[in-house]
C-alpha cells in the first residue's frame, strides 16, 4: 500500500474503498456498501470513504469495529450534505455517533453549494462556503480529539482559490472527479502548491465507462501486463492523487488495490488524452440537463469547464 501525507502529518492510504453505491443524489442500497466493505477488508483495504448522503455510516462503522483490526489502522472519511452548512457541528456529531469509532480521520464539505433543507436543487443564499469553512475550522479548534482533519469536495480552481484567501486552516484534501477523461491538471497543481491532497471519486468513470475501453488505455494495459482499471488508477496514484474506486466484487477489489508502475512514456500517453476534446467528459450524475445546473449551481458558478458530453 502506498500512502500520501496530509498537511496534518497523518498518512492516508492512496487506494480507498468508495462507499457510494447509488447514482446522482440517490444513495442506492446501503447494505451493498456493507458487503463490499467486508470483502475490501479481506483483501487489505484500510481507507474507507463515505458520507452522510450515502446512508451507510453506521453500517460501515459496525463492520470496521467488528473486523478486529485496530482503530488506528483505519482511515475513515465522511462528508456533510449541502443542507447542513448552517449546522456543521451538529452534522459532524451525528456522523460521529453513527460511526461509533471514537473519532473521524477526515471530515469534508461535500459541495461548496448550500441548499435548502429537503430540496437539493434550491439554493440557500443565506450562507456561503467561506462561512461554512469557518465553522469547520472551529470544529478542529474545539474537538481535536474527535476530528483529525478537515477538507473539501467538488472545489474547483475558482472556488478553492477563493476559499484559500480566507482560510486559517488549509484544507487537508480536495475530493473531486478526476480520471483520464477529466484530468483537472490545473486544479491538481494548485492543490500541490498549497499542500492539499487531491482525492479522485469516479476514478474509473461509471458502469460501462468508455475509459475502460479506450484504445490508449488498453494499449498501456497490454504493455504493463495489467487491467485497464489498474492502469487508470495507477496513473492517478502516480501523479499523487488518492483514488476512491468502488466495487462489490472481491476479485475487482483486489485488482484495484494492486497498482502498477507506469513508465514516463505510458504516463505521457495517458496525459495526451486530455488534448482530445471529444474524450473530455464528467460522469458525476448530478447534472440536470433541463436546468443546465449541478444541484442548483451552473458550471460557471462551480468554476468547472463544461465537457463535451454536456450541452
Amino acid at each position: 500500500m502506498q500512502y500520501a501525507t496530509l498537511n496534518t502529518g497523518a498518512k492516508i492510504p492512496m487506494v480507498a474503498m468508495g462507499c457510494f453505491m447509488g447514482k446522482g443524489a440517490d444513495p442506492g442500497d446501503p447494505d451493498m456498501a456493507g458487503d463490499a466493505a467486508k470483502l475490501a477488508l479481506e483483501v487489505g483495504y484500510r481507507h474507507f470513504d463515505t458520507a452522510a448522503l450515502y446512508q451507510n455510516e453506521a453500517l460501515v462503522g459496525q463492520i470496521l469495529r467488528e473486523s478486529g483490526v485496530p482503530r488506528e489502522e483505519f482511515f475513515v472519511t465522511t462528508k456533510f450534505w449541502n443542507d447542513r452548512h448552517h449546522d456543521v457541528e451538529k452534522a459532524f456529531f451525528e456522523s460521529l455517533e453513527r460511526f461509533n469509532l471514537g473519532y473521524i480521520d477526515l471530515f469534508l464539505m461535500h459541495w461548496p453549494i448550500s441548499s435548502k433543507s429537503g430540496n437539493d436543487f434550491e439554493k440557500d443564499d443565506t450562507t456561503n462556503y467561506i462561512e461554512t469553512w469557518k465553522k469547520m475550522e472551529q470544529l478542529i479548534t474545539d474537538h481535536p480529539d474527535k476530528v483529525k482533519a478537515i477538507g473539501v469536495s467538488n472545489f474547483s480552481v475558482k472556488t478553492l482559490s477563493d476559499l484559500l484567501k480566507h482560510a486559517k486552516i488549509v484544507p487537508a484534501v480536495n475530493e473531486v472527479e478526476t480520471h483520464p477523461y477529466n484530468q483537472e491538471q490545473e486544479l491538481v497543481d494548485l492543490c500541490k502548491k498549497h499542500g492539499i491532497v487531491v482525492e479522485a471519486y469516479c476514478p474509473l468513470g461509471q458502469a460501462g465507462s468508455p475509459i475502460l475501453k479506450d484504445e490508449d488505455i488498453l494499449a498501456v494495459a497490454k504493455e504493463a501486463n495489467a487491467t485497464a482499471g489498474q492502469v487508470i488508477l495507477s496513473w492517478n496514484v502516480q501523479r499523487g492523487v488518492v483514488v476512491l474506486p468502488k466495487s462489490t466484487h472481491k476479485e475487482r477489489l483486489a485488482q484495484n488495490i494492486s497498482t502498477v508502475k507506469l513508465t514516463d512514456a505510458q504516463m505521457e500517453r495517458i496525459r495526451r488524452i486530455s488534448e482530445d476534446p471529444s474524450r473530455h467528459c464528467r460522469f458525476c450524475a448530478v447534472y440536470d440537463p433541463n436546468t443546465k445546473t449541478v444541484l442548483s449551481w451552473t458550471y460557471e458558478e462551480l468554476g468547472w469547464e463544461k465537457p463535451a458530453n454536456i450541452e
